[in-house]
């Protein structure tokens, strides 16, 4: 769906109001499109976009928001030039992608924001994977879960994936070879259910000085172990050379050691993670036509998984 400024400004103006001059477009997200502004001095973000579990699952996800976790409120919910919007509140500050690797000694309140989600009460919920408008995730175990990376479904939006990545330069031969050592790791990882982000990159992640501000768009929330976050971190490290000199295992590790957390088998379930991300990248690049970043992708992915 389409929306400019004008229609953001027409569609406030006559709904849920906005502050005159208020309304700038806002974000760089893939699914949705996102307009900060203002009402009654109060600082919003109104998102539109085709896919409206996105929205409800930040508006879920809200119910985990503390001060380590700075998760926005989602205050309406509704239907918008054929598709859906959303009105949350505004968090301040810089895309983690953006900062330098100085900048980057924000870790600890990143790990702490972490901790946070590895806490969340999850009763009332249930399952493994990601996480639908109502909760719940559809596999019995962490490890059926990772293994569905290889499965192109007719209701998911990244649809035909799989008949594009095999027609690509690429081929589906790097990710057929990836997942075989994916299978061989799925069955030992711990069956342990914590509250995970899934993608922490993307402009999801704003900090202020050393303060993370907004952990944000929580559609692809999910429920397993909560070292996925981190590898997602260490994955997709080499495609911002700023942040060269992190060592995010060694930060990580001096952070459970500091917080007495013991984690078993720690380079192993990293590992598995990360095969498993890369493999959804491919997924994701193939349907989008990324050819660039497929090759790299895919590469990458192997070099991971031996």
């Amino acid at each position: 769906m389409s929306v400019d400024l004008v229609r953001a400004v027409t569609f406030l103006s006559t709904g849920f109001g906005c502050d005159d001059n208020s309304v700038e477009p806002l974000g760089k997200g893939v699914w949705s499109k996102a307009f900060a502004f203002r009402r009654l001095g109060r600082d919003y973000v109104i998102r539109f976009g085709a896919h409206q579990e996105d929205f409800v699952k930040d508006r879920l996800a809200a119910r985990y928001a503390s001060s380590a976790l700075p998760i926005p409120r989602v205050v309406e919910l509704g239907d918008a030039f054929g598709g859906y919007y959303a009105i949350s509140e505004r968090a301040f500050g810089r895309y983690i992608d953006d900062v330098d690797g100085a900048q980057m000694r924000t870790l600890p309140s990143l790990f702490a924001a972490l901790d946070a989600a590895r806490l969340a009460d999850l009763s009332g919920t249930a399952g493994y994977g990601g996480w639908g408008a109502e909760g719940s995730a559809p596999y019995l175990s962490w490890g059926a879960a990772l293994l569905d990376v290889a499965n192109d479904r007719s209701e998911e939006r990244v649809h035909g994936w799989r008949q594009r990545l095999a027609a690509s330069p690429v081929g589906i031969g790097p990710f057929a070879e990836a997942y075989e050592r994916l299978l061989a790791l799925a069955g030992r990882v711990p069956e342990e259910r914590h509250l995970i982000h899934g993608d922490l990159l993307h402009y999801n992640v704003l900090v202020e000085g050393r303060k993370v501000t907004g952990v944000l768009d929580w559609g692809c929330g999910m429920y397993g172990d909560f070292l996925y976050d981190l590898a997602w971190l260490c994955f997709w490290q080499p495609w911002y050379p700023a942040w060269r000199s992190i060592e995010f295992r060694a930060e990580a590790n001096r952070h459970y050691a500091l917080i007495g957390l013991e984690v078993p088998r720690f380079e192993e379930r990293l590992r598995c993670y990360q095969i498993h991300i890369g493999l959804a990248g491919q997924a994701y690049q193939a349907y989008a036509g990324n050819w660039t970043d497929l090759e790299d992708t895919a590469q990458h992915t192997l070099d991971v998984a031996t």
